[in-house]
């Protein structure tokens, strides 16, 4: 979808042009931003996901273990102790399909 105008009608090349210009002249330096990209298959992401959820896992049994004896029966040890019991052997396992022509 085209941007709107700046002003009443769309501006020609050379007025756009000119524009440019004259903003580069008063130098101030232009700051472009640019989102990193993430270059890993798919595949990879799977893996490095289900390995960082094992690693979430595993500081989730240290805090329940570091609970004190007052907090052990409340909502919040029955949280961190159904994390704790997920298995995750199931995600470990799958290996997803590489992509198409890939296989």
């Amino acid at each position: 979808m085209p941007r709107k105008p700046v002003g009443e009608r769309a501006m020609t090349d050379a007025e756009r042009q000119a524009r440019y210009r004259a903003a580069r002249t008063t130098d101030t330096p232009v700051i472009r931003t640019r989102r990193p990209t993430d270059h890993r298959s798919r595949a990879r992401r799977w893996h490095d996901a289900v390995a960082e959820l094992g690693d979430l896992q595993m500081q989730y049994a240290g805090w329940l273990n570091a609970l004190p004896t007052n907090l052990q029966d409340g909502a919040l040890a029955d949280a961190l102790q159904a994390i704790c019991d997920h298995d995750l052997a199931e995600l470990q396992a799958i290996d997803p399909p590489r992509g198409f022509g890939r296989d």
